[in-house]
């Protein structure tokens, strides 16, 4: 398909939040992962709008094709449509590749039907073939070292995503206390080549940071060059690990119109739960391409930052952090909303860096009024506490008879309580960002008042609800532990630049 809506023939560029340096193309931006000055890196043109009407009528891989289509240079559609397939069509994904259904009132994105159980398939089963054909298209000889922190789902993907994968390795870091069991056992029984998982004494934002330093650290680009490596990002710091979440946006909307739920052009809400709002980013850029939305709910657990900076404009990390039992929303800084914040203030690079200076310095932050009318309008926000996760969980499967994870969960009730506070009903899709056998003791214990180790919570949950375990996570107390590396967070760099030395 090709339309005069799908103006295709936009070359792609990127170019750093902090400074209007030259543009970068859509493989640079896809290799290089980050900007050179520290700054993340966004699309550096008007979003195309789309023809939604044409749009609707594509399956999960076309239309895929045709979002990211819009960010590379003409030639490349060619190019995105192969990686797509290869994403998305060759059997990794049930046939409807995110199934929305009702929970009550609310429709519920499933988008937890890849090879981990987790919502980070979406975008990390995709990264790989992106990555390899930028590679190709710079004839890029190096060898790649992908770096990913991860509060428990970026890990995992990342790794199924980039085992094996000729001309990379990928190392991983997360919290040995900050995951639940089932993501570290899946981490840490992950097999591949090329592949490493360390664990350190620390938290989800201390390994995020310390790969951000990485990445601009002069000790580590000089052992790079030395050895013939170069350095990229699997977390959403790499904008394409962000841009194929837009894609999910549209096929739930059209799914509503395909059930006749909605008609096309009807404005619909998103309520998404979210640590490191990388999935609610995704949605805004879906809204800037043309998708009919009219709010974003951004729902948290008890680090409940974003909530307080959509509600004050202030962004305060200066708190005590929170482990939950929704572990991967356990975050207190949230890089993606520098992008935001980028989009808000009209692209002014000085102001978003003197705010993440402040940050970095200061550890808090405060918006000015115009920016902040301006997210107020499209983005509202909410939190649960840890029992209320729980009641929600329960209350949810009585009533509905459909059943949540703790993530799903946080957005679940802060819907609920967004819908009772202001009276909107406007039809919103929930996006469901987890399998309920990724936090399987909390959920048996939500519903049945039990509390089981996490294995026997398994079967439990199987047998009572009649829910079936995913492919992913079947078996998985069995498999083999590969991975025992532990490093304190202050030896992250170090521990890289000893990994550079030796490749």
């Amino acid at each position: 398909m090709r339309t005069d809506c799908l103006l295709l023939q936009i070359i792609s560029a990127m170019q750093s939040l902090f400074q209007n340096r030259i543009p970068l193309n859509f493989y640079q931006a896809i290799v290089q992962g980050i900007g050179e000055d520290g700054g993340l890196l966004v699309p550096n043109f008007d979003f195309t709008k789309v023809d939604l009407k044409e749009l609707s009528k594509l399956n999960y891989v076309d239309l895929a094709t045709e979002v990211l289509s819009t960010f590379v240079p003409e030639d490349g559609k060619t190019l995105i449509h192969e990686a797509c397939l290869n994403a998305y069509g060759k059997g990794l994904f049930p046939e409807i590749v995110v199934p929305v259904k009702k929970a009550g009132d609310v429709y519920v994105a499933e988008l937890f039907h890849g090879q981990t159980a987790a919502f980070k398939d979406m975008a990390l089963s995709l990264l790989p073939y992106l990555m390899t054909l930028s590679l190709k298209q710079l004839d890029e000889q190096r060898e790649v070292m992908i770096l990913a922190a991860t509060s428990g789902d970026t890990g995992k993907a990342a790794l199924e995503g980039f085992k094996d994968v000729e001309g990379t390795c990928i190392k991983v870091f997360y919290p040995l206390d900050g995951v639940s069991t089932i993501q570290q056992q899946q981490m840490v029984s992950q097999t591949g080549n090329n592949v490493k998982v360390i664990g350190i004494h620390g938290n989800f934002d201390d390994a995020q940071t310390a790969v951000k330093k990485a990445f601009a650290s002069e000790e580590l680009k000089a052992a790079s060059d030395k050895h013939n490596v170069f350095l990229s990002s699997a977390n959403s710091i790499n904008v394409g690990r962000l841009i194929p979440q837009i894609v999910y946006y549209f096929h739930s909307y059209f799914e509503l119109v395909r059930n006749n739920e909605i008609n096309l052009g009807d404005r619909i809400n998103f309520c998404v739960p979210s640590g490191n709002f990388g999935n609610c980013l995704a949605g805004y850029f879906a809204k800037l391409m043309g998708l009919p939305i009219n709010k974003f709910i951004c729902a948290s657990n008890k680090n409940n930052i974003l909530t307080d900076f959509f509600t004050t404009g202030k962004y305060d990390a200066n708190r005590e952090f929170y482990k939950t039992n929704a572990p991967a929303m356990d975050i207190l800084v949230s890089s993606n909303l520098e992008r935001l914040v980028w989009f808000m203030a009209d692209g002014d690079g000085e102001k978003v860096r003197g705010y993440m200076d402040k940050l970095n310095h200061e550890g808090i932050y405060e918006v000015d009024e115009e920016i902040f009318v301006r997210i107020k309008d499209q983005f509202k926000a909410g939190y649960l506490s840890e029992d209320k996760v729980l009641d929600t969980i329960r209350e949810c499967f009585n009533e509905t008879g459909y059943l949540l994870d703790t993530h799903t969960a946080i957005g679940y009730g802060v819907l609920k309580q967004y819908q009772k506070d202001t009276g909107d009903n406007t039809k919103t899709v929930l996006l469901s960002t987890a399998s309920p056998y990724k936090f399987p003791e909390s959920v048996y214990q939500a519903i049945y008042g039990e509390e089981l180790d996490v294995y026997s919570a398994i079967n439990k949950l199987n047998e009572k609800t009649g829910v079936p375990i995913p492919k992913a996570l079947a078996g998985i107390k069995e498999r083999e532990i590969l991975h025992k590396k532990a490093i304190d967070k202050t030896e992250i760099i170090s521990f890289i630049k000893s990994e550079i030395e030796a490749l």
